[in-house]
């Protein structure tokens, strides 16, 4: 039996990682979590023969060390659905057709296209995701008996991460490292008490709502010193962060779910703003326009004096003519044909004398 390396402090995980591999994990899908290190293997069925009979032999030899996602099937993901449908949406004709949908054939990937179109619904429904894969992610991991921390819920800076990645079975290490491992221990066993797995809801009053200030996540890179030659090509390493994770199985990332929406509302959005922001940069253009001939009629000399390159005034004066209505002899003509018009010459009526007899 191989003898492993011991780290020397809970292994990172990362949590948005492990919640995609778990949605995707199926019948013709394998994911293994490594229990030395941390990384995560795909098993991808487009490798060469040859790599996938090494990595199974390696599977194998050191059954051990890696173990198993398990599958969704059909029934907990059904089961996820009615969850949030029975607990989060409280509209009557919004939740009777989401019940419709999970009953309906490729009932996961119609419900996230509901969803996705119904952005109240889509808040709540990545929250409650969220909170339930967590749930579910840790009972797994303590029943396999791995000592862990969440990179996501650290607030450690990249490089002190990084260390504690490269120095993971090293057992002296610096000052810094070695009180970064003691907070890493006291996390780790928050993750083993009960509130982990039955969160409640925080008592007294509620925090003032206050706009939240969007920060790009502090995530180090990947450091992984022991992984065996036949399992690196099968590394799963995705970028996953927040809402990117989705329910869905047939999509990779978030954005090949939106591209693939057959729902018509939100093109439809897209396309209005898109007209309103043509007719907005039309009227600014027009606007423009308009404001450069005012500069013209009120400083002609400084302003056609840049665009002559300093020609006499008289020669300013005839381009001015040629470009803008002539303003005094425009007017004249106007007032001539007023009173050319003058009152329209109407023939009068004349009465035929009646004779007497």
């Amino acid at each position: 039996m191989t003898k492993f390396p011991q780290a020397q402090n809970p292994l990172l995980l990362r949590f948005h990682r492990l919640m995609d591999a778990f949605a995707k994990s199926d019948d013709e899908r394998d994911f293994y979590l490594d229990k030395v290190e941390g990384f995560l293997l795909f098993i991808d069925l487009d490798k060469g023969a040859k790599e996938l009979s090494d990595l199974q032999e390696e599977l194998q030899a050191n059954a051990t060390r890696y173990c198993l996602i398990p599958k969704m099937t059909f029934f907990e993901t059904k089961k996820f659905m009615e969850g949030f449908v029975n607990e989060k949406v409280y509209d009557i004709d919004t939740k009777e057709k989401l019940l419709d949908i999970i009953q309906s054939k490729e009932a996961r990937e119609n419900f996230l296209e509901f969803i996705y179109d119904h952005l109240t619904e889509l808040e709540k429904w990545q929250q409650y995701y969220h909170e339930r894969s967590r749930i579910r992610i840790i009972e797994w991991l303590r029943a396999q008996g791995v000592q862990f921390v969440f990179e996501e819920d650290l607030d450690f800076n990249k490089v002190m991460m990084e260390k504690l990645k490269r120095h993971l079975f090293d057992a002296k290490v610096p000052k810094d490292i070695s009180s970064a491992r003691e907070v890493l221990v006291a996390k780790a066993k928050s993750y083993y008490s009960s509130e982990a797995l039955n969160p409640r809801p925080k008592r007294g009053r509620p925090p003032k709502q206050v706009a939240k200030a969007e920060v790009e996540p502090q995530v180090a890179v990947d450091i992984y010193t022991t992984v065996p030659s036949p399992c690196r090509q099968f590394l799963y390493l995705p970028e996953i962060t927040g809402a990117g994770a989705t329910f869905s199985a047939k999509f990779e990332t978030e954005a090949q779910l939106l591209a693939s929406l057959k729902g018509t509302t939100r093109m439809k959005v897209d396309t209005r703003l898109q007209a309103l922001s043509e007719r907005l940069e039309s009227l600014r253009a027009l606007s423009s326009r308009l404001t450069s001939v005012e500069e013209i009629i009120a400083e002609p000399e400084s302003r056609l004096v840049k665009i002559v390159g300093g020609q006499p005034k008289e020669e300013m004066a005839t381009l001015v003519k040629g470009v803008l209505p002539g303003g005094k002899k425009r007017k004249e003509e106007i007032e001539a044909k007023k009173k050319k018009r003058g009152f329209k010459m109407v023939t009068p009526l004349r009465q035929k004398r009646v004779k007497r007899r």
